[in-house]
């Protein structure tokens, strides 16, 4: 473990920051929460796929976490607060595709990848901004190239309108919240080795995302990772309301 990050009191010990991660049992997720650690934060782990994990080690939680559930968000905030008695950055990972083409699309398939991917961005939000406000803390949403180029049939038209709503939102707040201190920006990764995306897709499918690559490769969740550890520290202090390109060219800004 690094060094606790933050100042206490003279004579008091230094505080440790407090990440709050959904979307922590995927690929981006354990990217994500081994390099915050790393870097001395505590970190409330949350995703679907996990049940609560009993842990002796004071700096780290996880429960399971529905972000399409507003009362689910808000007990695991409140949680999260009565464990560590802060939430410094807030990190949503948490998504799922879709499927394309219009045609194919159903409104329920619709209307729950809008929920997974854009609703649930803002239920977080509302959630985690008294305790962002407190820390003068940060907020980072995922969006993706989809939202940006309007995406394809491979992850269908609902998901590059959630991703292109994360976008606004990342900037609608970073402007509402810049007078408390809180600083929101967005990463739009392009084709990430993930399962949403090596796990779905055929050898012939990811050849061709590959090729569509400038630099000629699919990224790492690493380069996710450290991208986030940026946005978080210190270093970035100056950065809010930024959509963080993370294509390998594939979108040029």
């Amino acid at each position: 473990m690094g060094a606790a990050i933050g100042g206490g009191a003279a004579g008091q010990p230094a505080s440790r920051q407090v990440a709050f991660v959904t979307g922590a049992a995927g690929g981006l997720g354990r990217a994500t929460v081994a390099l915050l650690r790393a870097r001395g934060l505590a970190v409330f782990a949350t995703d679907l796929a996990l049940a609560a994990i009993p842990c002796a080690e004071p700096d780290f939680a996880a429960e399971s976490l529905d972000v399409t559930d507003e009362a689910a968000i808000a007990s695991r905030v409140a949680q999260a607060l009565a464990q560590f008695g802060r939430i410094d950055h807030v990190v949503h990972l948490a998504g799922r595709a879709g499927h394309g083409p219009i045609d194919a699309v159903s409104r329920a398939d619709w209307q729950a990848v809008l929920d997974v991917n854009l609703t649930s961005a803002f239920m977080i939000a509302k959630a985690t901004h008294a305790a962002l406000a407190r820390t003068r803390g940060t907020l980072t949403l995922t969006a993706s190239t989809n939202g940006i180029n309007g995406g394809s049939a491979l992850s269908g038209p609902a998901y590059a309108v959630a991703k292109a709503g994360l976008i606004n939102l990342t900037r609608y707040l970073a402007k509402e919240w810049a007078g408390e201190g809180i600083r929101v920006n967005c990463l739009a990764p392009g084709p990430i080795d993930t399962p949403m995306v090596t796990g779905r897709f055929s050898p012939e499918v990811l050849a061709k995302l590959r090729d569509s690559v400038p630099l000629g490769l699919i990224g790492e969740p690493r380069h996710v990772a450290h991208a986030i550890g940026y946005l978080v520290g210190a270093d970035a202090a100056f950065v809010t309301g930024t959509v963080m390109n993370l294509s390998g060219g594939l979108v040029l800004d």
